[in-house]
């Protein structure tokens, strides 16, 4: 049974699920934790949406920015747009629970080994609205986590970010913990984890072990949106676009200008806050290099605020399997630049697992944001835990 005594937890596999801002798949990854330490990976897999369900998500995206908080509520893009979250992340749990039984590690759809399976899941993030002097902020996650319960049957942790904003905090980024108990597998020393997702978002371990956590700035999202704006699919496949273009450099200079670059952390940033926008009026191939310079600048800049130098910098999400990104940075940063693999890790799935091991902190009434992470006042507890209806 599951020891429910935060001081005395044995570990348990746990699955954990991330639909990025992207909107190209959900994430699905099986990990062994007491919600501190990791004891073994588990297999990774993907789901990827449909062209259908990619336009359901996009379309709730868009009300979701037009509504903004205020007046009548989407609800019926809403709706159907968590009906479509619900049933992909069925499918991914049914692809992860195959894998898990071809490599011998699941017994039957309940359990892992003797432990009882809980799943851990992010949603997808429509609206974020970071916290201001005169208000708090305020973020939206669609998800139905009593329907995957059910859909399922098992426990669900969920609505990770709330509790976090209500308190007061910015509601992201929420993986740091993890990012932790990666960085701790590795040795001392103060080091970046970077996640190149929509929005790039940094977790600095510094020499005393403290956390310091933050966005800074885009990554992914301008570059895909402008990509896709111009009808030439969905990413820039490879960089190959933003290696065919020239970087203008007078537009850059014009967007380092924006307070937000000079604003200190912990800080965060909604997906469409820095938007293709930008470089309307570039070439097609002009555009995808200046965007994705930008990006690569804008996490140097982050770096800079940091209070001490990181010994390296380790590259995860979508974003690192773009070259041009990856070559970009690495000539922006002030040390080595590593991928996740370069640390042994699993690159494309360590969101996911952030959100196994956060679910397991849920369950177990530990925090899960800190005053360095989101800016809330004191480590904060978050979360919610559905059970199946028996």
């Amino acid at each position: 049974m599951l020891n429910r005594d935060a001081a005395n937890f044995d570990p348990i596999w746990v699955a954990g699920f991330m639909s990025g801002t992207s909107l190209d798949a959900v994430d699905a990854v099986l990990i062994k934790t007491d919600g501190e330490t990791i004891f073994e990976f588990g297999p990774a897999t993907e789901r990827k949406y449909t062209a259908e369900e990619r336009a359901i998500l996009h379309h709730a995206t868009d009300a979701a920015r037009a509504w903004n908080w205020v007046g009548l509520k989407p609800e019926s893009a809403f709706s159907e747009a968590r009906r479509t979250i619900v049933s992909t992340h069925e499918a991914a749990w049914k692809q992860l629970l195959i894998k898990a039984k071809d490599t011998g590690l699941s017994p039957d759809a309940a359990q892992v080994g003797d432990r009882i399976m809980l799943l851990g899941v992010h949603g997808q993030t429509v609206l974020h609205r970071r916290p201001t002097e005169m208000a708090k902020g305020a973020t939206l996650q669609l998800m139905d986590g009593p329907a995957l319960a059910v859909k399922t049957g098992l426990t669900v942790a969920h609505n990770f970010r709330s509790a976090d904003v209500e308190a007061g905090g910015e509601g992201a980024p929420l993986a740091p913990i993890y990012h932790k108990a990666l960085l701790e597998r590795l040795g001392g020393g103060p080091a970046v984890v970077l996640n190149l997702g929509g929005v790039a978002n940094i977790t600095a371990r510094l020499a005393d072990g403290s956390l310091l956590a933050f966005d800074t700035g885009p990554a992914n999202g301008p570059i895909d949106e402008w990509v896709e704006g111009h009808d030439r699919g969905t990413h820039d496949a490879g960089g190959c676009f933003a290696a065919a273009g020239h970087v203008h450099e007078g537009l850059l200079a014009g967007l380092f200008e924006h307070p937000w670059f000079s604003e200190a952390p912990p800080k965060s940033l909604d997906r469409y806050d820095f938007n293709a926008s930008m470089a309307r009026g570039l070439s097609f191939e002009d555009g995808a290099a200046t965007l994705t310079a930008f990006s690569a600048r804008a996490v140097a800049a982050g770096i800079a605020q940091l209070p001490q130098r990181p010994t390296r910098i380790i590259a995860c999400g979508g974003g690192r399997h773009n070259p041009t990104f990856m070559t970009m940075l690495a000539d922006a940063l002030p040390c080595p630049l590593l991928s996740a693999e370069d640390a042994g890790w699993r690159g494309d799935s360590i969101e996911a697992e952030a959100f196994a091991l956060l679910a397991v902190r849920t369950l177990r009434g530990l925090p899960i944001s800190f005053p360095g992470t989101t800016g809330v006042r004191e480590a904060m507890l978050g979360g919610l835990v559905t059970k199946p209806i028996a």
